[in-house]
């Protein structure tokens, strides 16, 4: 069951990954400029999560009806490691998306691949995170990748912008990179300090609350940029049409959602390095795939980076199967041994 929903997070992180990036790019580049409401976007449909936490509620009612019935199954402190969690993911989507109102997919997809090196580093720091050679190999790889994309990325400057507006964007792109690779060890750290049984139902309810907190962060900065009285004219001006913005608009905050909610399902069933090592992975599907609807050149070095992510991602699952085998061959060969009576 632990597998399944293994995979089924792993599917909705790589649907989040790869959508994410190319929604918000495109909601840029036909005529938006809101960042505060577009990094509002990333957070705003946490309350799609009521619908399956109200169903498991009403399961729970059903399967104990002589016994009370926890609405919310969070503790108090798993509840202010889950806000304060939110607020940093709310700075980092602004971080992110100001990046990516200034750089095209190819070059802010450059957040992805350092994301590894700074998960595993945060990773050891807060909770000890054990590393093998082929972790390390698969962290090195994946970062190599990013810098050989690095080497080209000006070749993608965007048509009129100025040199301190690329640089800026790039900034931004690597800060948003650094500050969501602390995050992910630390929602891992909030579980174990926690001490709260683990289930899916407490994962839905940690990401609904960081979602809360992230998004009314971002409703702080629309309030004060006026972004709320600018959305309309915004949709009437849109290049697709007033429809097709508001279409972008819905499924930019649901695709975020499965980001979120594979991300913090990857750390559930796992650990948050492999979150991390997954959304590293992605990097070169999501240049293909901006190749496809953005034009974007595909050039020798994205074709390097892609052939590096891979050789990165295979390494660590093979170190990972590797490592189960021979744990489960330890554990076998201890119950087989009986215990000798000393004489």
């Amino acid at each position: 069951m632990n597998r399944a929903l293994l995979i089924i997070n792993i599917i909705l992180l790589s649907i989040g990954s790869c959508g994410v990036p190319l929604l918000t790019r495109l909601y840029f580049i036909h005529g938006g400029k809101r960042l505060w409401f577009s990094s509002w976007l990333q957070t705003g449909g946490w309350p799609i999560f009521l619908i399956p936490l109200t169903i498991a509620y009403i399961r729970r009612r059903l399967s104990n009806p002589l016994t009370p019935t926890k609405i919310f199954y969070m503790n108090p402190l798993l509840f202010v490691a889950s806000a304060v969690v939110g607020i940093l993911t709310g700075l980092d989507d602004y971080l992110y998306v100001y990046g990516v109102s200034l750089l095209p997919v190819s070059t802010t997809s450059l957040l992805i691949a350092p994301l590894s090196a700074f998960t595993a580093v945060f990773a050891f720091l807060l909770v000890k995170q054990k590393f093998t050679s082929y972790t390390v190999n698969a962290v090195v790889l994946l970062t190599v990748g990013a810098g050989v994309l690095a080497l080209h990325t000006s070749g993608d400057r965007p048509v009129g912008e100025s040199n301190r507006e690329y640089i800026l964007g790039f900034l931004m792109t690597l800060g948003a990179s650094a500050l969501y690779g602390f995050v992910l060890p630390l929602m891992e750290l909030s579980y174990i300090k926690a001490r709260q049984e683990y289930s899916y139902t407490l994962v839905m309810e940690f990401q609904m609350v960081l979602c809360l907190f992230a998004t009314a962060f971002c409703t702080v900065g629309m309030i004060v940029n006026n972004d709320f009285r600018a959305i309309a004219r915004e949709a009437r001006e849109y290049e697709l049409g007033e429809a097709r913005y508001y279409v972008v608009v819905v499924f930019s905050a649901i695709i975020a959602q499965c980001y979120f909610l594979g991300a913090i399902g990857v750390i559930f069933c796992f650990s948050s390095l492999l979150s991390g090592i997954i959304v590293a992975f992605l990097l070169p599907v999501t240049e293909i795939l901006a190749v496809f609807f953005y034009q974007e050149k595909f050039t020798a070095e994205k074709g390097i980076a892609l052939l590096l992510s891979l050789w990165g991602f295979v390494s660590y699952f093979y170190g990972d199967i590797k490592l189960s085998k021979k744990h489960k061959k330890s554990t076998d060969s201890e119950i087989e041994t009986p215990p000798t009576l000393e004489p």
